[in-house]
């Protein structure tokens, strides 16, 4: 009687410990689908910007969008989306994606290399490091927030 105890006690903590860890793969599964949703929307706004598309970056951006550019200058939605119009890039590359979940909320970060004719007509040959700020509201990502330095 004691051995069938025994038996039944191993194979409940093996049957827990295997449905932990089920638990674990899945929300792990989970958090990765999102990061990858997440560089998915990263590399859509790149796309965009290459090709001066402000209309295909537009439902990316929530409406307060707050931008911090490399030169500290502050831009919302209208005025990132009409700089976005203007610029002419030959490059513009974002790689070392990095995402950080906070429930609803995450931060991904990265670098870009961009060369090519910005918003004003200045020739740019740069790299930065950026960070945005994305929030998922009413089942939609969209970045709220983005700063930008340069890399040295």
């Amino acid at each position: 009687m004691k051995r069938w105890i025994s038996i039944l006690a191993v194979s409940a903590m093996t049957l827990a410990i295997g449905g932990a860890q089920d638990a674990g793969k899945a929300k792990s599964g989970a958090a990765g689908s999102v990061a990858q949703t997440l560089i998915d929307l990263e590399n859509q706004w790149a796309k965009a910007s290459k090709e001066s598309n402000s209309d295909a970056l537009a439902p990316l951006l929530s409406s307060a969008f707050v931008g911090v550019d490399s030169d500290g200058s502050i831009r919302d939605k209208a005025t990132l989306l009409a700089r976005v119009k203007k610029a002419k890039w030959t490059t513009s590359e974002i790689s070392d994606m990095k995402v950080t979940m906070h429930g609803d909320s995450a931060i991904v970060s990265g670098t870009w290399a961009g060369k090519g004719i910005d918003s004003d007509g200045k020739s740019v040959n740069t790299r930065e490091r950026w960070l945005d700020t994305w929030v998922k509201t009413g089942g939609k990502w969209v970045c709220v927030a983005s700063a930008s330095a340069p890399l040295k």
